[in-house]
Formats: C-alpha cells, structure tokens, sequence
C-alpha cells in the first residue's frame, strides 16, 4: 500500500501528501477524525509543502549575496527615519503601491542588511525579486545589448516586482552605462517597485551619470512618490562587529 501510494504521489508530483502522509494517518486514528477532516489535513500539507518550496525557490532565484531576515537587525542602532519607517518597510507597503524605497548614507548604515530583508520579505510574500549591484547590473545591461537582447533582458527584469541595485555610487560608470540604467529605471517607472542604495547625496549623482540632464531626469522618475530615507549615521555594521567581538571575548573568559 505504502509503495503504491508513494509511487502515485510521485507521478502526480504530491511530495507533501506523501511526506506527511503517514503522520497524518496515525494522527487521525488517534482523534478518529472524519474523511473530510483526514483529507483537509494531508491537502493543507502539500499546499504547505508546496509554499516553503516556492519561497526557497523565489529566494534563490533572486541571488542574495547573503539571506538576511528584519529579526537580525539591531533596530536601536539604524539611523532615525529607518527605526520612524520600520512598519511600512516590514508590510511592504511600497510594493502595493508601486513605490521606490531610496536609502541614501553612509558605508555600513545597514542600507544593504536592510534592502536584502525586505527583499526576503517579498519572497515569503509570493513577490519575485531580483537583487544586483549597480555595477554588476550595468554589465548584464551592456552585455545583453551587444547581443541585441537588451529589449527581451529589459522585458524580463520588467515583470520583477521588487528590484534591489546595491551599492550605487560605489563604482562610477560611463556614459552608455548610465544611458542604459536611465532606460531600465524608467521602464520600471510606476510599474514597479525598486529599492536602491547609495553611499551619495542625490546632488552628488552627476558624478557617477556624468551627465547633468540624465542625472536629473532619472532623479525625477525614481523619487516620484518614493520612499526616501537618510541612512546617515554610525557605522552599525562596525558596531555590530565590535558586539560580535565583546560577545567572543566574554565567552572565551568564561
């Protein structure tokens, strides 16, 4: 019985049924609930089943540099107006509505820990996600149009409900690239949400676009109704390095 019902579970791609089914099974005889109970529990835990996966997949799919959660942040230590937001970055509330979220300050704020957990978010939220460093998505940009794909590349990433660009302003780029960010960005324009980090002022943008009508042409879309936040302030990853070491220390004594 077990070899045929394992066997029919995998023809019709039922992991979650078979996986809890013997559970399940001894459970329900236990309580001597009814069919309808029995059948409710074993299609709830392939529709479990079925979700962990999805997120799993939305998770690797969206290529973190590293899987961070909004539970391993250290609140008290973000800067002011990330600890005021906190609730809306936590709701997603910006995704509903299409918002950008620009966090702007200095290295080691938490601008990346953060942008990386509301991008988790998403995916445990059934949001497809996409995370790439400024730099590393100018490539993929250059790339794709050398091989007369930028249109289909562009397409794709368009459908992407939350695009994470990291580290803009880190590494400064040329004209074409930044003619090709422009394009993307405003493709993105009210459609989707994009969270980008910068260690830069938006007055120090020029600098990395250099030109001075795209530069202000792109400020112009992407802080549209955005969410704006200054990062600015103590380094917390610094901090969080030096707690990592008290933490060490004391435990070593002990």
């Amino acid at each position: 019985m077990d070899k045929e019902i394992q066997a029919l579970c995998k023809r019709m791609k039922l992991p979650g049924v078979y996986g809890s089914y013997e559970r399940i099974t001894r459970e329900a005889r236990e309580q001597k609930i009814s069919f309808s109970e029995y059948l409710i529990h074993i299609l709830r835990s392939e529709s479990e089943s079925r979700d962990e996966k999805g997120i799993l997949k939305r998770i690797a799919q969206a290529h973190f540099p590293s899987i961070k959660r909004f539970d391993s942040l250290e609140e008290e230590r973000l800067p002011k107006e990330a600890r005021d937001r906190l609730p809306e970055l936590k709701n997603l509330d910006f995704v509903t509505h299409n918002q950008n979220v620009l966090m702007i300050g200095n290295s080691g704020s938490g601008k990346s820990h953060l942008a990386i957990a509301m991008g988790v978010k998403a995916c445990e939220r059934g949001y497809k996600v996409m995370f790439k460093t400024a730099a590393g998505l100018i490539n993929e940009l250059k790339e794709a149009k050398s091989q007369k794909q930028l249109l289909r590349f562009q397409k794709t990433w368009a459908n992407v409900s939350v695009v994470i660009i990291d580290e803009l302003g880190y590494l400064s780029f040329d004209l074409e690239g930044a003619e090709l960010l422009f394009e993307y960005l405003a493709l993105r324009y009210e459609q989707k949400s994009t969270i980008i980090t910068s260690n830069l002022i938006f007055s120090e943008w020029v600098k990395i676009f250099k030109d001075q009508t795209l530069t202000m042409a792109l400020l112009d879309r992407i802080t549209q109704n955005a969410m704006i936040l200054n990062m600015n302030g103590p380094s917390y990853r610094n901090t969080m390095g030096k707690n990592k070491t008290r933490i060490k220390d004391k435990v070593e004594s002990n």
